[in-house]
């Protein structure tokens, strides 16, 4: 058995290249995406009919990776996919920048919507898998740390975009070019990046696997050589994985958690306004820093207890946040909304390492192909759900978010990884497989 190392965040160089590219990816879909539906709906159709195109942009996306999940074994190079969608991603961006309201904008903003998913939480989470198997927890914890980081540039990005002075100069128009120009930049450089540095396997340019060089370089290009085989005959097909009660117990939750903390995310300006004694700027800076520790910390969790541990805590995070921002009072609102921060970032880590520990290593694309879709799909429901329950009364989405944490709650309790490995090991048995080989730790 090869012998354990301790490696902290110690990713090596283009680990830590490969986690930027991963961050930058995160910033476009959080900033095209979310803020246009936040700060700028009014100039754009409103609030409802971004929601609808943002959900119906999102299942497009999801109906992509579905396509793609059912022969992503045989895809040769993941990293030129994902590039190729990049580019889609970053034009698409660039339209909704430049292009004037309008029919023309309105497809910019469905685009980046399809693409941004398929780009950052798609193909990007393959190639991390593919890195950092066991050492997703930290990894992903580090890289969503992008979620709050960008929610915190809410600010300057109103400030830029509504700066009066421009907007007297453009008849009441804000600065989309402007307010966006600086994230654009950052997803150009972050292409480049992954262009550069990030191969498909870390072997194929000289790297480890979790940067773990206590293996010799002959092992582990014979494991690349073996897990790139079985994954042209992964037991894990789409019908497989769908068909397995294990599999929703786990990718539910995992929705849902997106599902609350993006909805929520795209009405905090509405939210927010309806306490006098609270100022957005303030509150968003308090969300960022506790996004952050709580994807840091949740992280960590996911990688000493397991996911399904870090899935229960957040979860039960997400039903104190609805409880105490449904009592409706401004200081309950505000400890609800610095909960709900501390489970958003930690939402994105999951889908990747459920997918990476719970199933082999060669089985691993063909399920997180599956995995991420469907909980993509619960997340699209978040921003039409808050926007439709929200006109009703600004507590009645976070009650919504506290129903949906009790079910959450219910099916991860119910998710039993070691009946994982059961159907596993009978499909192997079925396709005469090994057994043998078993999977990385299922805590």
């Amino acid at each position: 058995m090869q012998q354990k190392t301790k490696l902290g965040i110690n990713f090596g160089f283009r680990g830590w290249m490969l986690l930027i590219f991963e961050v930058t990816a995160f910033l476009l879909f959080q900033a095209f995406t979310n803020f246009p539906m936040n700060m700028l709906a009014d100039f754009y159709g409103g609030a409802q009919l971004l929601s609808t195109l943002y959900t119906v942009g999102t299942l497009v996306g999801i109906v992509i990776q579905l396509i793609l999940s059912g022969f992503i074994g045989k895809i040769k190079s993941v990293k030129t996919l994902t590039l190729v969608v990049g580019i889609i991603t970053l034009l698409a961006a660039l339209g909704v920048m430049v292009v004037p309201a309008g029919s023309f904008w309105l497809v910019c903003y469905f685009l980046v919507n399809v693409f941004s998913i398929i780009y950052g939480m798609f193909g990007i989470g393959i190639i991390i898998g593919q890195w950092f198997p066991t050492r997703k927890g930290v990894f992903m914890g580090i890289a969503t740390f992008a979620f709050p980081i960008c929610n915190g540039l809410m600010g300057p990005f109103a400030g830029v975009a509504f700066n009066g002075a421009y907007m007297a100069a453009s008849h009441g128009l804000p600065n989309v070019f402007g307010a966006f120009l600086p994230f654009l930049i950052v997803g150009v450089v972050g292409w480049l990046i992954g262009l550069i540095f990030i191969k498909d396997y870390p072997e194929q340019v000289g790297c480890y696997r979790d940067n773990d060089k206590s293996f010799t370089k002959e092992k582990a290009d014979a494991m690349l050589a073996a897990e790139i085989e079985n994954k042209k005959t992964s037991v894990w097909k789409t019908g497989n994985a769908l068909k397995s009660a294990q599999f929703w117990l786990v990718t539910i939750p995992m929705g849902t958690l997106l599902m609350c903390a993006v909805g929520m995310m795209t009405q905090t300006s509405r939210i927010i306004g309806s306490y006098p004694g609270l100022d957005f700027g303030t509150v968003m800076g308090m969300v960022m820093i506790f996004a952050l520790i709580g994807s840091y910390v949740l992280g960590l969790i996911d990688g000493k207890f397991g996911t399904k541990t870090a899935i229960t805590v957040s979860v039960i995070v997400m039903l104190l946040s609805g409880i105490l921002g449904g009592i409706g009072n401004q200081s309950t609102t505000m400890i609800s909304i610095i909960l709900l921060a501390i489970f958003m970032g930690a939402g994105s880590n999951f889908t990747v390492s459920a997918a990476a520990q719970y199933w082999r290593r060669e089985d691993f694309p063909s399920v997180f192909a599956v995995v991420n879709p469907i909980a993509n799909i619960i997340q699209s429901l978040g921003p039409m759900m808050v926007a439709m329950t929200i006109g009703i009364s600004v507590t009645v989405p976070f009650w919504v978010v506290a129903v949906i944490a009790v079910i959450a709650l219910i099916l991860i309790l119910c998710f039993k990884p070691e009946k994982v490995k059961a159907t596993d090991d009978k499909y192997r048995a079925a396709a005469g497989k090994p057994l043998d080989d078993a999977l990385v730790g299922r805590k």
